[in-house]
């Protein structure tokens, strides 16, 4: 008997059965564009044999000025026709199901070319769409019923018609972006026509027996965005029309605010596809923070969804069904929702991985095969550097031993789960620390790893991590100044007034720390919801709160100051820095770039502005987190008694608590070994 029921119960679909309740939700990893179907079809492969029910691909371009940019990937021709099948085929080898993603951008794509209802620019793409005329509108449906026909005939299970966050078939339901005075736009009939005709021509193109599915925008969180009973109708609409399944899409890419990042909580938005239960008959799937298996039993048990779509944590453990099934859910490698390797290489035209799994999108490059040659391997340091070598490397059937001076494992990841909105680290360290049992490593804490200790090893690899570094500021008797660490530990206390010398990734997470008193909103859903101003949307359109936002009250009075002479959080993630910003701008903190620092006293901090001129800034506490320098003192040890060692992680680099070149660099030297 399964401990999740509801999640391992079969989903008749009439003319085919699911074996499961759980959806691999679209990801655009850029292994289409790579033109290296093997490797494509290496990764969807992988999450096939994992047990994901359905996997939805990519989004791909029905044409040109739909590409979410130029070169993206699409089925054109011929030739992509039989590409694609080189993953279906290999789908199909492992038992699994999937579905493309036909994706219009619309005004988001990134081209001189896109189009859209109407000529207004989106806030998130420097070009201004061209203005669609009839014959336009034509051409878009055909095409997108015609990219239809050729996933059929590459092999698809399906498709799925996106229609939600904001992209296309999105922006001609609102009259923000649709100012159309034709039977194309004005009444909410003539604005859902499109999406609702496109959907029917698709049914058309592919015929009874093939999954359509529809991502449909359950709450837009913009301005002027649908209403709930406009969501219901349309959803209704698109029944008729033929969809299989609806799929939840939450918020438009340009909305301020959260939807995935990890500071929104598990499960976040199920309600509001609970809300349009019953109201169709056809399937629907709920999405967005859900990266366990109980959280997704959970939302179904509670009837939010017939189905869960989760994305990035199959990115992070691709067997995440398959461990669910077998009783194995504790050894599931945790998405984290940081956004770190996925979306942010996404954004910078990198190809997306995983922070926690840097296989993913490498499958066929990072091979983990098991050694010819084992070894006594020794790594010094547990935290994500020494933690992913030392996994890699007793898969492989090496003998590990991992010393670590502290009483516990993880290293600063101790640090990052104790800042509100980064509880997913908690379950990070325990996945760690199960897997190291799992796989046999012995791991000895308290230990100041010497030379001598390391002797009869036949590897030693040095990741003994950053010290903080010290800005050498004078500090006079009665100052209060403190490291991060000092804060996030536990060991130190701020007052009341704390002044933050750092404005990086590290300054923020303090900064947050520091305002915040109680609960986070992270692990208390009325709480977020309230803090960044969602709400019903069956009470205010597009679930937006008419009064805005509702944070609670900082805890204390905290300032973030910085040397460069830039916008403080400009470095922070390219998909998540907008969030810690806001987040920290809602709870009245000060951020202010372009100062040196005199001297600290008892008063407080006294600065040197861009003019020249001094100010006192007056606080109780101040808080150093102006960056980090390498711990090599082993690593110099072992190099002075002629002795070889791999050095990585911060001993090798000292950059931003960078678990994610850590954790990659780790795994990359332990799959060579």
């Amino acid at each position: 008997m399964t401990e999740y029921p509801h999640l391992f119960a079969p989903l008749d679909l009439g003319f085919v059965t699911l074996p499961n309740r759980v959806l691999m939700g679209s990801m655009h990893t850029g292994l289409e564009e790579t033109r290296d179907f093997d490797r494509v079809a290496a990764f969807y492969a992988a999450r096939a044999r994992g047990g994901a029910a359905l996997m939805v691909t990519g989004g791909m371009a029905p044409n040109r000025e739909g590409a979410v940019m130029p070169g993206a990937a699409g089925l054109f021709t011929d030739e992509d026709i039989a590409n694609h099948r080189v993953v279906t085929d290999r789908v199909h080898d492992e038992g699994g199901r999937i579905a493309m993603q036909i994706l219009h951008a619309g005004r988001y794509a990134y081209s001189p070319e896109c189009v859209a209802p109407s000529p207004i620019k989106s806030p998130i793409s420097p070009f201004a769409p061209a203005e669609l005329d009839e014959a336009g509108i034509e051409k878009q449906i055909a095409d997108i019923a015609t990219a239809a026909a050729r996933a059929r005939e590459a092999g698809y299970d399906g498709v799925e018609v996106m229609g939600s966050e904001g992209y296309f078939l999105n922006q001609f339901l609102v009259e923000r972006t649709n100012k159309r005075t034709d039977h194309w736009g004005g009444s909410y009939e003539n604005r859902m026509r499109l999406p609702v005709e496109t959907l029917r021509r698709v049914r058309s193109a592919v015929g009874d027996d093939f999954i359509v599915i529809y991502r449909l925008s359950m709450i837009d969180l913009v301005p002027g965005g649908s209403s709930w009973d406009e969501v219901v109708i349309l959803a209704q609409a698109i029944e008729n029309a033929g969809a299989t399944i609806l799929n939840t899409g939450i918020g438009w890419h340009e909305a301020r605010i959260p939807t995935i990042a990890t500071s929104v909580p598990r499960g976040a938005f199920a309600w509001v596809t609970k809300k349009l239960m019953g109201s169709v008959d056809i399937p629907v799937i709920t999405s967005n923070r859900i990266n366990t298996p109980e959280v997704a039993e959970g939302v179904l048990a509670d009837g939010c969804a017939d189905m869960v779509s989760m994305a990035r944590p199959f990115l992070a453990d691709p067997a995440f069904v398959a461990k669910a099934k077998a009783g194995k859910a504790a050894t599931i490698a945790p998405c984290i929702a940081c956004n770190q390797a996925c979306l942010d290489h996404t954004f910078e035209m990198k190809l997306a991985s995983c922070l926690v799994n840097p296989q993913a999108a490498h499958e066929t490059e990072l091979v983990y095969a098991p050694t010819d040659q084992a070894k006594q391997i020794a790594i010094v340091g547990a935290g994500p550097a020494g933690l992913s070598t030392a996994l890699v490397a007793a898969e492989r059937g090496h003998t590990v031993t991992l010393f670590d001076r502290a009483d516990q494992i993880g290293g600063q990841l101790n640090m990052a789960k104790m800042v509100p909105g980064k509880e997913e680290f908690f379950g990070l360290i325990e996945w760690y620390r199960t897997m190291l049992d799992e796989l046999g490593v012995t791991v000895r804490l308290g230990v100041e790893a010497s030379a001598d200790i390391l002797e009869g090893f036949d590897e030693v690899i040095v990741a003994t991590g950053v010290l903080p570094r010290d800005p050498e500021i004078p500090a006079e008797n009665g100052a209060h100044v403190v490291s991060y660490i000092d804060i996030l530990t536990g060991r130190e206390k701020a007052g009341d007034r704390v002044a933050v010398i750092g404005a990086g990734g590290i300054g923020f997470d303090v900064a947050e720390y520091l305002t915040h008193d109680g609960e986070s909103p992270a692990e208390n859903l009325e709480l977020w919801l309230q803090e960044w101003g969602v709400t019903d949307p069956e009470e205010h359109r597009a679930g937006l709160e008419p009064e805005g936002a509702k944070p609670a009250p900082s805890a204390r009075k905290v300032s973030l100051f910085q040397r460069k002479n830039e916008k403080p959080g400009k470095r922070l993630g390219k998909t998540t820095g907008w969030i810690h910003r806001a987040s920290l701008a809602m709870k009245g903190v000060k951020m202010v770039g372009g100062v040196s620092y005199d001297r600290i006293t008892a008063e407080g901090l006294y600065l040197r502005m861009q003019d020249g001129s001094k100010e006192l800034f007056e606080c109780d506490t101040v808080v150093l987190c102006a960056g980090q320098i390498s711990d090599r003192s082993l690593a110099d040890v072992l190099l002075a008694q002629g002795k070889e060692a791999h050095v990585i992680g911060g001993a090798d680099v000292a950059a931003e608590l960078d678990a994610k070149r850590a954790i990659d660099q780790g795994s990359r030297l332990a799959a060579v070994i």
